[in-house]
């Protein structure tokens, strides 16, 4: 069975910015090779701002644990989170399972 990411990265206030800009510039292109998982990126427009938001699809917790262990080993994706982790002030991840009901992305 499918399990889906929901990663929510809250920004310190003033920083959504910066984090658009070191996604656009240094960020995708690092994440670009792995987008086979990828559902999409979000950014709040109201209610919750400065937070991006990304979904991610997997076969299962395994799928899952050998993707990110591919990302945290890829030198460019490394160097694009020690520029955005200071940006952040949390991060929540959840594991979702898709409903016995409506359609699955």
């Amino acid at each position: 069975m499918a399990i889906y990411e929901l990663r929510t990265y809250t920004l310190n206030v003033g920083k959504i910015a910066d984090a658009v800009k070191l996604y656009t510039e240094i960020g995708w292109p690092a994440l670009k090779p792995y987008q086979d998982h990828l559902i999409g990126y979000f950014t709040g427009d109201v209610g919750a701002l400065n937070q991006i938001v990304h979904l991610w699809k997997f076969d299962d917790d395994a799928d899952r644990r050998q993707f990110w262990a591919k990302i945290y080993a890829d030198d460019n994706f490394m160097a694009f989170a020690a520029k955005f982790r200071p940006l952040l002030q949390t991060q929540e991840n959840k594991l979702l399972l898709a409903a016995p009901w409506g359609p699955h992305p």
